[in-house]
């Protein structure tokens, strides 16, 4: 029959806030306020090999951290945090019995085997092992299944679905539990720690109890207020109150409600935690709270540019912070965005109501050119060719979003003589003035990893520009063998071969995205084979 239990570790995530400082009084009086609500886990702070000072919630070890443990315990059990890159597990005493009980081991997923070995060291010592694995939705499915694997021949008291970044939704948390419930060794708790990026954290708390009610034993994570680096945690006392009020457990809500009176009102007065817009772009992305702190000192940025820059760095630094990688990738965004109103509206008087073949530089760019042709004079169609001049079809507008690909065609004296539609972040490298220069972040959406690709910016331009249709040659997709990617060998990009299948899904996805988002219902018809024609079936 499962069950479930509670485990409060405002000493320890909401030390981040201040230091690890919270102070020898106030760190005794929140102990004694969870003991008196009958919480069962009580979180005091971490190990590690450094960083200890009086008032702080860091120990050495377990005789270290025993000052703090109250000689009546209560019904409640004491636990520590270790993260395995600051804290060497040789050095971990044995297990007293008037200290911490538990030790929950957490570790990014680059050193899961030798965190594992460090959970075996830390059961021999006698001590109940937590694994925490850090950002659980970073593991593949496979990976997941190879980890509990490993976790099974350590049979730990309990494995931790830990929403490092605030990224879940509701399907996620069922997806993971499922499979950790299925595949871990059944009497192995499983524990949930999430973070309220996307004020999601107290309704994921609740669907986690509920998906274990009667068959696994479960533990949840809260902090007091919610206190947390960023947005915070799952509220002790929202999860405890539903817990009490809808599953019959016994916490005492008003030992927890005097903890927030007497300590927590006055922790607040000297940092900041909660809920906010960028904290929640951070749990969009996935991304260190860090990432936000810094850029939030911006006094110009926006909102909108946040999820610019933290789509634009890419999924693994967005999870640590690379502060020079931020500023860089922040300066070539402001540059970016200019204002372009006099060049729509020039644009506009010229394409406005006309029929275009957009051509792009696939290799059916090249062996279906006849075809081509015949479309262009049926249709009187005006020709823009995306990145490339095309070698038997005359472009009437060359659209150039790519830095690489304009460096590469600048010294043509065929590109240098056409009329060019040109995308801000190019503006570095022009030195002519045949050149329409439309704003880059404009254009631009996120949420993919190819945010920035040149046909897709170039629909959504077309777009205001409100033109009477759109023909599209050359949008072949990508194929492993180079020969077959362009209509010029020459053109051929040395990452695009190492996923194509991923890339052709993404394409996919922000041309869909486009069809359902277009602010006008243009026409669209493809000239030459693709592999994305069936989008518009």
């Amino acid at each position: 029959m499962g069950s479930a239990q509670l485990l409060d570790c405002t000493l320890r995530d909401g030390a981040y806030l201040i230091d690890k400082t919270f102070g020898n009084n106030t760190i005794r009086g929140i102990i004694r306020g969870l003991v008196q609500a009958r919480m069962d886990y009580i979180e005091i702070g971490f190990f590690q090999d450094e960083g200890f000072g009086e008032g702080k919630t860091v120990f050495r070890n377990s005789a270290d951290a025993a000052r703090f443990i109250p000689e009546d315990k209560g019904v409640s059990e004491f636990t520590v945090l270790a993260d395995y890159s600051r804290f060497t597990v040789d050095c971990l005493d044995d297990r007293r019995e008037d200290s911490i009980d538990a030790i929950r081991e957490c570790f990014f997923k680059h050193e899961r085997y030798d965190a594992i070995a460090a959970c075996h060291k830390i059961k021999k010592k006698g001590y109940k092992v937590f694994v925490q694995p850090v950002d659980i939705l970073g593991y593949t499915d496979s990976e997941l299944l190879e980890l509990i694997e490993l976790i099974n021949q350590l049979v730990p008291y309990c494995v931790s679905i830990v929403d490092t970044f605030g990224s879940m939704y509701e399907e996620d948390l069922r997806h993971v539990y499922s499979l950790i419930d299925h595949n871990l060794v059944s009497n192995v708790k499983i524990g949930f720690h999430s973070h309220n990026n996307m004020q999601l954290s107290n309704a994921l708390s609740q669907s986690f109890l509920r998906m274990a009610v009667g068959e696994r034993q479960v533990i949840v994570d809260g902090t007091i207020s919610g206190m947390g680096r960023g947005a915070g945690n799952t509220p002790t006392e929202l999860i405890a109150q539903y817990m009490v009020s809808k599953l019959g457990y016994s916490y005492d809500i008003d030992a927890i409600l005097d903890i927030i009176d007497g300590y927590m009102d006055n922790i607040r007065s000297k940092c900041i935690w909660g809920y906010s817009t960028p904290y929640f772009i951070a749990g969009c992305y996935s991304a260190h709270v860090n990432n936000i702190a810094y850029l939030t000192q911006k006094n110009t940025i926006r909102s909108k540019d946040i999820r610019f820059i933290l789509n634009k760095i890419g999924a693994q630094p967005r999870k640590r912070y690379d502060y020079d990688l931020l500023e860089q990738t922040y300066l070539d965004y402001l540059q970016s965005d200019i204002d372009d109103t006099a060049t729509l509206k020039n644009l506009r008087s010229a394409l406005f109501g006309k029929a275009i073949v957009v051509i792009a530089p696939g290799k059916t760019a090249s062996t279906h050119s006849s075809q081509i042709k015949k479309y262009i004079r049926t249709h009187n169609a005006i020709v823009i060719t995306v990145n490339f001049l095309h070698d038997s079809i005359p472009s009437d507008f060359v659209y150039m979003s790519n830095v690489r690909r304009y460096r590469y065609w600048k010294n043509s004296p065929e590109f240098s003589n056409a009329k060019k539609i040109v995308t801000s972040n190019v503006m570095s490298e022009m030195d002519d003035n045949q050149t329409s220069i439309i704003s880059f972040a404009r254009l631009v959406k996120c949420g993919w990893e190819h945010l920035d690709n040149s046909t897709i910016m170039l629909f959504r331009l077309l777009d205001l520009l409100e033109v009477s249709s759109v023909a599209i040659a050359g949008l072949d997709g990508y194929g492993f063998r180079s020969e077959e990617n362009y209509a010029n060998t020459t053109l051929e990009l040395a990452n695009v071969k190492e996923n194509p299948t991923a890339l052709n899904e993404e394409i996919e996805a922000m041309l869909k995205d486009y069809l359902r988002c277009r602010m006008h219902n243009i026409p669209i018809t493809f000239i030459t084979p693709s592999r994305f024609e069936i989008i518009l079936e």
